[in-house]
């Protein structure tokens, strides 16, 4: 499968699952979730700066160890960043918050 195809695969995160367009805008740019419990979902880092998505996020789910809290992704050091549009990096879990 080339990346256009799993771009078109992928489900971005905050998108209701019903929604009938969940999946990435043409021109954003998207990290792709890796592991428990948002694993496949596509986050849009388009309007982040590099620092705040270098830093990992926390992301409200219901799938985490505490419902209602927040997991935590981060990218891998030495995983590289591709420039431009599309799935550009990839933020991996490395655990939950309450």
């Amino acid at each position: 499968m080339n990346g256009d195809e799993q771009l078109l695969r992928g489900r971005v995160y905050g998108h209701d699952h019903d929604d009938p367009d969940p999946g990435p805008k043409p021109g954003r740019t998207y990290a792709e979730l890796v592991g428990c419990p948002l694993d496949g979902l596509l986050l849009d880092i388009h309007d982040r700066r590099s620092g705040e998505v270098d830093d990992g996020v926390a992301l409200a789910t219901e799938l985490c160890r505490w419902p209602g809290g927040r997991a935590l992704y981060h990218p891998r050091p030495g995983e590289l960043r591709k420039p431009g549009p599309g799935i550009t990096c990839r933020l991996h879990h490395t655990g939950d918050t309450p």
